[in-house]
C-alpha cells in the first residue's frame, strides 16, 4: 500500500457514471468509459486504490479532520487561522470554510466507493479479489459515513442504486439512518474482506478493521453486549497491541497489527500535512494543535506515553543533518507543548513525509469493550488493563467509568477521540460537557459555551444547503 500512495495522486479512475459536483463537490470522472475502463481485475484495484487517496487530503486526514477535536481541553488551535478559532470556540456560523473543506473529501471517498460497488460486481477477475475490493469499498464508504455522522449528524446518503438513477440531490438521512447504513456497509464488509493482508498489502482495511469501526458504532448506540462481541473479534484476532506504544509512531513499525486503520504516507510523493501542523515553527512545523497544561497533568507519574506523546522541555530531539541534536524548550510553544506522535526527522535533515496518521487503533478497541462492560454492568478490568500493562503501569481493580476516561484521554491524546468521547458521555450524563467547556483555565483554555440544543452537531456547510435548492436543511440551532 505504502508503494500503491505514489501513484494515487496521478491516478483518475475512468467511469462511467457521474454525480452533481455542485452538491457533493466530487471531481466529475470523464476521461474513460465502461467501453476502457473496468475491464479486469487490475482496473477494480486501480479504482480502489483510489478510493483511499482522498484520506490523504489536506481538507480531510492532513488536517481539517483533527479541527473538529480543538474544541476539547487537550489542545489549543494555537496557529493564526480565524476559522479555527471560531471553531475552537464554537462561534462559528455555516459559512465557515473548515466545515465545507472536510464535506467534499468525504463525498468524494462515496462517490469512488459507489463506482466500485457498481462495476466490479460486472467485471471478469478472480472472485477472491473481487470480494476483497467490494469489502474495501464498502468500509470506505461507511467509514465516510461514520465521519460525516459523528460530526454533522445527518447528510444525504448516496447508494448504488442512486448513482444507478442519476439521484443525487437527496435531504439529510436521520441520525437512525446514518447509523444503519454505517452498519450495512461495515457489516457487508466484514463478510468480505479478508481476515488481514500481507506485507506487501499493508495499509488496505481488513475484516479487523471493520469489525473495530463496528465496535466504535455499537458504543455509540450504547449497544453493549454487540460492542462486546464485535470488539472481541478485534481482541481476539491477529489485532494485538504492538509491544511498545512507540511502534504505532514509528515510521519503521507505523503499519504494525495494532494500526487496523491509518493514513498511509510515502516522503517527498504522497505525505500528508499533519506532521507539519503539529510540530515547532523553527523545526519545520507550523506551529498548530498545541496541547495544553491539563492534558500533561492527566498523565500518571512514570506513565512512558507523555513523552512519546508530546515534546517535554529539556527533551533532546535528533533533527538529522546538519541540525542535529535539539532541545525542546517551553519557547518553542505558546503552551510550552507540542504533539511529538506525529513527527519524524530524515536522517539527511528535515521532516520525513512518511509518517503516517493513525485513525483506529486496536487500544482504542480495548477500551470501547472495557467501557461497554462497564456501562452494562460487568468487569472491564481485563482489556483496560492490557492497555496499562503495556506501558507498565499497575492495573485497575473493578475499574469504573472515570478510569476509562482517564485512560482514553491519555493513550489517544492528539488522535481525534476526545471531543466526540465528550460529546457521547454527557448525552449519557457521564461528564458535565457544558460546565467543562465553561472553565477558565487560562489563555489556552477559556470559557466556551456549549449549547446542548445546537453543539451536538456542527453546522452543514452553507454551500451545500444553498446548491442543494432548499432539499437540504440545516441543522438545528443554527437557522
Amino acid at each position: 500500500m505504502r508503494k500503491l500512495v505514489v501513484l494515487l495522486s496521478m491516478f483518475a479512475v475512468g467511469l462511467n457514471i457521474g454525480c452533481r459536483e455542485d452538491l457533493l463537490e466530487s471531481t466529475p470522472y470523464g476521461l474513460s468509459t465502461s467501453a476502457d475502463f473496468w475491464r479486469n481485475g487490475e482496473d477494480v484495484v486501480a479504482a480502489v486504490n483510489a478510493i483511499y487517496e482522498p484520506l490523504r487530503d489536506h481538507d480531510f486526514y492532513g488536517h481539517s479532520e483533527h479541527t473538529f477535536s480543538i474544541v476539547e481541553d487537550d489542545q489549543w488551535r494555537a496557529g493564526d487561522h480565524s476559522e479555527d478559532q471560531s471553531i475552537e470556540e464554537l462561534t462559528y456560523d455555516p459559512s465557515n470554510p473548515q466545515l465545507a473543506a472536510g464535506w467534499r473529501s468525504k463525498y468524494e471517498m462515496i462517490s469512488r466507493a459507489n463506482a466500485v460497488l457498481v462495476n466490479a460486481p460486472g467485471v471478469e477477475m478472480d472472485e477472491d479479489l473481487r470480494n476483497r475490493s467490494l469489502g474495501e469499498a464498502h468500509f470506505l464508504r461507511g467509514f465516510s459515513y461514520w465521519r460525516l455522522h459523528v460530526i454533522y449528524g445527518g447528510t444525504p446518503i448516496i447508494l448504488e442504486e442512486d448513482v444507478l438513477a442519476g439521484n443525487f440531490n437527496k435531504p439529510k438521512a436521520s441520525i437512525d439512518e446514518m447509523r444503519s447504513q454505517i452498519e450495512s456497509d461495515l457489516l457487508r464488509a466484514i463478510e468480505l474482506l479478508p481476515v488481514n493482508h500481507g506485507a506487501s498489502e499493508a495499509g488496505r482495511v481488513h475484516r479487523g478493521t471493520a469489525y473495530g469501526l463496528l465496535t466504535k458504532l455499537y458504543v455509540y448506540q450504547e449497544r453493549w453486549q454487540d460492542a462486546i462481541d464485535s470488539g472481541e473479534e478485534v481482541i481476539n484476532g491477529p489485532y494485538p497491541l504492538a509491544p511498545s506504544f512507540l511502534d504505532n509512531f514509528r515510521i519503521e513499525t507505523e503499519n504494525n497489527p495494532e494500526m487496523l486503520f491509518s493514513v498511509q504516507a510515502l516522503d517527498v510523493f504522497a505525505s500528508t500535512a499533519h506532521r507539519i501542523y503539529t510540530t515547532p515553527r523553527p523545526w519545520g512545523g507550523w506551529d498548530f494543535h498545541a496541547p495544553t497544561q491539563e492534558l500533561v497533568d492527566e498523565f500518571e507519574p512514570a506513565d512512558p506515553r507523555l513523552d512519546a506523546s508530546l515534546f517535554l522541555p529539556g527533551e533532546m530531539v535528533d533533527l538529522g543533518g546538519d541540525a542535529g541534536m535539539q532541545e525542546y524548550t517551553t519557547d518553542l510553544s505558546q503552551t510550552g507543548y507540542h504533539f511529538q506522535k506525529f513527527a519524524s526527522w530524515r536522517t539527511s535533515g528535515g521532516l520525513d513525509g512518511g509518517q503516517n496518521v493513525p485513525i483506529l487503533r486496536s487500544a482504542d478497541v480495548y477500551l470501547l469493550v472495557a467501557e461497554a462492560k462497564i456501562r452494562s454492568g460487568q468487569n472491564g478490568d481485563t482489556e483496560l488493563n492490557a492497555v496499562r500493562a503495556r506501558v507498565g503501569l499497575d492495573p485497575k481493580t473493578n475499574a469504573t467509568m472515570e478510569d476509562i476516561i482517564h485512560e482514553r484521554r491519555v493513550e489517544l491524546a492528539g488522535e481525534n477521540q476526545r471531543y466526540f468521547d465528550l460529546l457521547r458521555w454527557d448525552k449519557a450524563n457521564i461528564v458535565d460537557i457544558v460546565a467543562l467547556l465553561a472553565e477558565d483555565r487560562g489563555n489556552f483554555n477559556p470559557p466556551i459555551t456549549f449549547d446542548r440544543n445546537k453543539h451536538y452537531y456542527f453546522a452543514i456547510p452553507q454551500r451545500e444547503i444553498d446548491v442543494s435548492n432548499g432539499i437540504l436543511e440545516q441543522n438545528d440551532g443554527f437557522l
